[in-house]
């Protein structure tokens, strides 16, 4: 009998200590690929003479890494750290699904409620039934980016969205896609109706205190709260110069409002993945993920249409079958910078990455960080079968 206990106590050893060479093994070539990768991105980075960026990748729970590249501005400026506060651009709708999404999985709001029930300005209009998450997944079916020219002027944002009241809609609510920054974030009208508090305070206090986020939060102010943050730049005559800080597109919060640090964007990508569910549980990203409208013009986009065979809108997600893939993603762009976010649920990976520059650059980075991240998951599954 002891012989027996003792046999299988060896076995399990044997089994523990295999497994953990397995474990060393695949994080060790993680941390190879990170590390190529990165010096892939200052290199490209340098070719472009882009101003400043900062990267974040994530892999489980606590493999993490965070850099900062370049100046937040060409002239005089600071070294990028993992502390200096980005625009997220139209990155902070996924902060807008996302805590939409929580406040539907803890009952706060109801997705399929029509709008009207929270916003009286919509009773007797075209918009009458629209549901709240026609707002978050772009199905309202009005046309595309509608008043966006109205964001870049003075009127101000409640003006500006009652105003959208008196669209003529080009089709019926869910059927068709059409890209919005107002309307998506007439969100923020339907939170503060529901709940008494705006929406600013839901994020900061909600999302980014319990999530320690502590550089970024929600506004112009916060931005340029201190001078560690990156400044805008366009290009011209070849060459970037810093730009002048808009503010217009900061009236529409929740689609283009949030700022943060490649540090805070770690634990926005490892709450995405399911490691933070005190703050975002698996049914609210659940409800996120549902795929509520096709997006079809995302197939055609130069450098992924090769790579994406499907392309869906969740709440303020993009949903993509990347080479079979399953992955969540949204793309930011707001003069002077460029940011991209990235889930892959079934491989526990997390990304983003933050310009100061309106470069192009960001898909071609974006889209090379999937493939390689793809490609080493499969060889690290091949390698542990192997052994």
């Amino acid at each position: 009998m002891k012989t027996l206990i003792y046999a299988v106590m060896g076995l399990f050893t044997v089994e523990c200590l295999a497994s953990n060479k397995n474990e060393n093994t695949e994080q060790q070539q993680w941390q190879q690929f990170v590390n190529r990768y990165s010096k892939q991105v200052e290199t490209k980075l340098k070719e472009k003479s882009i101003p400043g960026a900062a990267l974040s990748i994530v892999q489980g729970e606590d493999s993490y890494f965070q850099k900062g590249f370049g100046r937040t501005k060409v002239k005089q400026g600071r070294k990028v750290d993992a502390h200096t506060r980005f625009r997220l651009a139209s990155v902070s709708k996924t902060f807008a699904g996302s805590l939409t999404a929580k406040l539907a999985a803890e009952g706060k709001i109801d997705l399929d409620r029509a709008i009207s029930h929270y916003l009286p300005q919509a009773r007797d209009s075209r918009f009458e039934n629209l549901k709240v998450y026609n707002l978050l997944s772009h199905s309202s079916g009005i046309v595309p980016n509608a008043y966006d020219n109205l964001v870049e002027s003075r009127m101000s944002y409640i003006d500006i969205t009652d105003k959208l009241f008196d669209i003529q809609p080009i089709c019926k609510p869910s059927i068709c896609y059409g890209y919005q920054n107002v309307m998506f974030s007439l969100i923020d009208r339907v939170i503060k109706a529901k709940t008494g508090l705006d929406y600013k305070t839901w994020v900061e206090e909600f999302l980014f205190a319990p999530l320690g986020m502590r550089d970024g939060g929600v506004g112009l102010e916060n931005l340029t709260k201190d001078k560690n943050f990156a400044a805008p730049h366009v290009l011209g005559r070849k060459r970037w110069h810093t730009a002048r800080l808009k503010s217009n597109y900061y009236k529409v919060l929740p689609a283009a409002g949030v700022n943060a640090s490649a540090a805070d964007m770690v634990f926005w990508l490892k709450a995405q993945l399911g490691h933070f569910p005190k703050v975002l549980s698996l049914d609210a990203l659940t409800v996120q993920s549902r795929p509520y409208v096709q997006t079809k013009r995302e197939l055609k986009r130069r450098i992924w249409r090769k790579h994406v065979k499907e392309a869906h809108y969740g709440l303020g997600w993009r949903i993509y079958d990347f080479e079979g893939t399953l992955l969540f993603y949204h793309s930011g762009w707001v003069q002077g910078y460029r940011t991209d976010i990235v889930v892959i649920p079934s491989m526990n990976i997390g990304y983003s990455m933050l310009l100061n520059a309106e470069s192009g650059l960001i898909n071609e980075l974006t889209v090379e960080f999937i493939k390689k991240a793809i490609e080493w998951k499969e060889t690290s599954t091949a390698d542990a079968v192997d052994e």
